[in-house]
């Protein structure tokens, strides 16, 4: 079982928030209940709110969607590269070029969902099969130290941060 024990030098104090919304998690487990949750989630959200915008030049629902896919890939990615110890540092990735190339609303809710459960259980295989030594590896994303577990619960928190985001300014107005 691999809990919630960062250490404060296992990720950038960029990523605090996103961890502190993963406390509480088990990692596996907070991984296959946010994949429950956030398609529970998603699926009740009304078709004609998809491509809402709630300002100008903020992203659409099926942008996030997208967005979130994307970054579970790049954070995913990173973990596997930290697992191997592989030391090369690793750049950022620009989210909103991401985001303005994704075409994320020329596709339906469900071809987006069925991506994101893909991703989700590949990401949950991969992180199973890290033992416990392999999780406290640490490497260089973003000019930034990250061990690959913290990787894992920043996967969580900022799935969890953007389905508050959704809720808050896209749905309750």
């Amino acid at each position: 079982m691999i809990v919630l024990d960062l250490n404060t030098n296992e990720y950038h104090p960029y990523y605090k928030n996103y961890i502190d919304l993963a406390i509480g998690n088990e990692l596996i487990g907070g991984l296959q209940a946010s994949l429950n949750k956030t398609v529970t989630f998603l699926e009740s959200i009304p078709d004609n709110k998809l491509e809402y915008r709630y300002a100008d030049g903020k992203w659409t629902i099926k942008e996030i969607i997208q967005h979130l896919i994307d970054a579970e890939v790049v954070f995913a990615y990173r973990a596997l590269r930290f697992a191997r110890n592989d030391k090369t540092e690793l750049p950022g990735f620009d989210e909103n070029f991401y985001a303005e190339m994704s075409s994320a609303n020329k596709k339906t809710k469900a071809d987006l969902l069925s991506s994101y459960r893909a991703l989700r259980l590949f990401t949950i295989n991969l992180f199973n099969s890290f033992d416990s030594q392999t999780l406290q590896n640490i490497g260089t994303a973003s000019n930034s130290k990250m061990s690959v577990r913290a990787l894992g619960f920043v996967i969580i928190g900022h799935e969890t941060h953007h389905c508050k985001v959704i809720k808050e300014r896209y749905l309750d107005n």
